[in-house]
């Protein structure tokens, strides 16, 4: 059986950790959370050699002095997880500031091997590194890697096979700290051993530094063990006695001792050419980051990123569309008519449908955030949105949070709250916690993708680009308000790394596009389907009485007698049976699907042809078409009215479901919106998830409909010839769903990392106030100057 082993990914933040991640796992990953936090945990596997080995990339730090939750968790897992090889990713063009996490790592005792990655940027900015002395200084395998090109992989992974079955102990003493520090490491290393105290398989020399570096990780640890006492009073004098040796505590001593060590392995393996140059990615910045010409570029490339997203995916979504249009009148001829066929055909085709139907859409926005990320340009976003959020009381770091949240459309809010872990001031992050659901997440796209596309065809890009600014103004004027009244109070500093620009590789844009969108289409084959099927069943039962439809049935029988009398009709219908035939040949040449009625009666083509459907105008003389005309004003009239008292029917019998009555007793509230029932009940399914609000409405409109020229007809075109609908009205449901009720899951979220359900409750409240009022003030003021009506 082949071997197993578990190689821990460990290094700075934009070292390109991610990257050679990618590069070693590819499609073979998953992502979820470390036990018990919600730091992202992510895991892939592969084959090498007969062995399986096992990569988990651990959070990105720049130390392991347990000071942040991420140095926590890393070390956590270098020191209980015990992996068989620690893989130090190092970006060689900052190599002083890579090098302290691996000095540490070193300490810790644990068989690192370092991936000298970026070599290539090393080089441009002519810094020559000779890797094989700094090995022979740190004594370790060092691998010179190019994550984005695959260079230096099956080293890396041959390197770590044979470090893995390397059995000689690690000394984990790469730095001497002098004679002073040295003897009191002795004295509590000799303290640890007497007490027989060991930690997984790291030294008790690396205890014993912890320890006088005063690191409460490791000394909780110690103070849980049975013998104590001596540990803990041996540390106390050696600290006190290197204090006033020094005038320094010990963790500052150390820290120095490892950057001078870190000076000096750099001075022997390092020559850079020249010291008084500008790299590339500052140059870039004069322009990129400045005052006046960075906010300009990043509404320019804003609004280049709506403008491919909806031009680029709008074929796609177009062939989508029309592929679950296919299948419905598919199933619709194949199955009789009944539940089985409403279910299907209604409830999770028109539902989970309208959902997938803009997968391709996601998809490209998901690829354009991927591109900023991966080139470095997203980090640049957050430097200058910084100065803004400043103004409104917030963190900087908010902007991190934010923008994953849906600060350019297609976030989410659940993981961008999670990243609010990183913010030490609990007000901040209370408040960017209460905002972020306000950002257009990915779950919000596909009703703005829906009500854009049917009522503002022309302008899509712009219309999106004009939404991402009113989310961020409406998230920062309720951030402002929080700040200002329930959460006051200053400010605190904040510093962010701008990581050099690189470029992508279609690689990693993929893999992390994929990522993302397997995630949505996931959530509509589970979480949405099951709603779909829920809300179907809610508007469908309990249905109509008999005696409530018979009044309508009579009225539709009466229409059918009196028109098939006419001495028009008489010459083409016989029975009421040759009316539900006509109706079926007609929706088949709507279909393009002519072909199937050749033989069909030649009375129905200059009929048809009559009417106006051009596909049978082709076929029929226009003398015949100007003989059939009494019958087509005939035959519309009629079909109208019947259509008029079928619709009344079917509305009648939509009210009287459990959906409908709740829509209903909505309509009292959401009537000065301009909300009617079928979009109240389409707005209480999108509590679970906003998605669900487009799968509602297509289910509303797909049992609503009863006209048979009219059953292929796709949501957008249902929703433009609907009475009542029109661009004022779908701006005010935008804005209603951009701002209302956080979705199920993202309530959850608010509760595990606020603590309380109080502020939970407080996000539902005033994010639906909120969203109320605002769309309130949409419908009047759009009513008032006679705006999109």
């Amino acid at each position: 059986m082949p071997n197993r082993m578990v190689v821990a990914l460990a290094g700075n933040p934009n070292a390109g950790k991610t990257t050679l991640f990618n590069a070693l796992t590819g499609a073979r990953q998953h992502v979820g959370n470390w036990p018990g936090v919600t730091v992202e945990k992510k895991e892939g596997s592969l084959w090498h050699a007969d062995h399986e080995i096992h990569v988990v990339d651990l959070p990105g730090t720049y130390s392991l002095t347990a000071y942040s939750l991420e140095e926590i968790i890393a070390r956590n897992f270098v020191v209980q997880g015990a992996p068989d090889v620690v893989l130090d990713v190092v970006d060689a063009s900052n190599l002083e500031r890579n090098l302290y996490l691996s000095v540490q790592l070193l300490e810790m005792g644990a068989k690192v091997i370092m991936a000298l990655n970026m070599i290539d940027v090393a080089e441009g900015r002519k810094i020559h590194i000779d890797h094989k002395k700094l090995s022979e200084l740190l004594g370790i395998p060092i691998i010179p890697t190019n994550g984005k090109k695959g260079v230096g992989i099956h080293v890396l992974l041959d390197t770590a096979l044979d470090k893995s079955q390397d059995e000689k102990p690690v000394a984990g003493s790469v730095i001497q700290y002098g004679t002073e520090i040295e003897e009191e490491l002795v004295k509590i290393e000799s303290k640890l051993n007497e007490a027989r105290f060991h930690l997984g398989k790291l030294s008790n020399r690396w205890i014993a530094v912890k320890l006088l570096e005063g690191d409460p990780e490791i000394i909780s640890l110690v103070n849980g063990s049975e013998t104590t006492n001596e540990i803990v009073s041996q540390v106390e004098k050696s600290r006190k006695h290197l204090i006033d040796i020094f005038a320094d505590t010990p963790e500052i001593l150390f820290t120095d001792a490892r950057y001078g060590f870190i000076s000096g392995a750099i001075k022997q393996s390092v020559h850079v050419e020249t010291t008084d140059r500008v790299h590339l990615s500052e140059n870039i910045d004069k322009y990129l980051t400045n005052r006046v010409l960075g906010p300009v570029i990043l509404l320019l490339v804003l609004y280049s990123v709506y403008l491919v997203t909806f031009q680029g995916s709008e074929p796609l979504v177009n062939w989508f569309e029309a592929f679950f249009k296919w299948l419905g009148a598919t199933v619709t001829d194949l199955l009789p008519e009944g539940l089985l066929r409403s279910l299907l055909v209604s409830g999770i085709i028109d539902g989970v449908g309208g959902v997938l139907g803009f997968t391709p859409l996601i998809a490209f926005m998901f690829f354009a955030i991927a591109i900023l990320e991966d080139t470095g340009y997203m980090a640049r976003i957050a430097f200058m949105l910084d100065r803004v959020l400043r103004g409104f009381g917030l963190h900087g770091a908010s902007m991190l949070a934010l923008m994953v949240s849906g600060g350019i459309a297609g976030g989410c809010a659940v993981p961008g709250i999670m990243a609010t872990r990183t913010m030490k001031e609990p007000k901040e992050r209370l408040v960017t916690i209460l905002v972020a659901p306000l950002m257009n997440c990915g779950a919000k796209l596909p009703v703005y993708a829906l009500m854009i596309g049917a009522f503002f065809p022309h302008g899509k890009a712009q219309i999106m680009f004009l939404l991402t600014i009113v989310s961020w103004a409406l998230a920062l004027t309720a951030a402002k308000i929080i700040r200002s009244t329930v959460l006051a109070g200053p400010s605190a500093p904040f510093v962010l790394e701008l990581p050099p620009y690189r470029m992508p590789t279609l690689r990693g844009l993929l893999i992390h596009t994929w990522e993302r969108t397997w995630m949505y289409v996931k959530k509509a084959g589970t979480v949405i389907l099951a709603i779909s099927v829920i809300i179907w069943a809610m508007m469908t039962f309990p249905g109509l009485a008999p005696e409530k439809a018979e009044p309508f049935d009579k009225k539709i029988e009466t229409l059918t007698s009196e028109f098939l009398a006419l001495p028009s009709a008489q010459q083409v219908f016989a029975t009421e049976a040759d009316l539900e035939t006509f109706a079926n040949f007609r929706t088949k040449l709507g279909e393009g699907r002519g072909a199937e009625f050749e033989n069909e009666k030649r009375g129905y083509w200059v009929l048809a042809a009559a009417l106006g459907d051009k596909a049978a105008e082709k076929r029929v003389a226009k003398s015949a078409i100007t003989e059939m005309t009494a019958l087509a004003e005939d035959y519309k009239k009629y079909a109208d009215e019947k259509a008029e008292v079928e619709n009344e029917k079917q509305s009648t019998k939509l009210r009287n479901t459990i959906a409908g009555r709740l829509g209903v007793a909505l309509e009292y509230v959401f009537k000065p919106i301009g909300f009617d029932w079928r979009t109240n009940v389409a707005l209480v399914g999108g509590f679970a998830a906003k998605e669900v609000v487009v799968s509602t409405l297509g289910t509303a409109y797909s049992l609503g409909e009863v006209n048979p020229s009219e059953e292929s007809s796709s949501l957008p075109e249902r929703l433009q010839k609907e009475s009542g609908w029109n661009p004022l009205m779908a701006v005010c449901l935008i804005m209603f769903v951009m701002l209302y009720n956080p979705c199920f899951t993202t309530l959850v979220v608010i509760r595990k990392e606020t603590g309380t359900w109080r502020w939970t409750l407080f996000a539902m409240g005033y994010t639906t106030l909120l969203a109320y009022c605002v769309a309130l003030v949409v419908k009047v003021v759009g009513s008032l100057l006679n705006v999109g009506i």
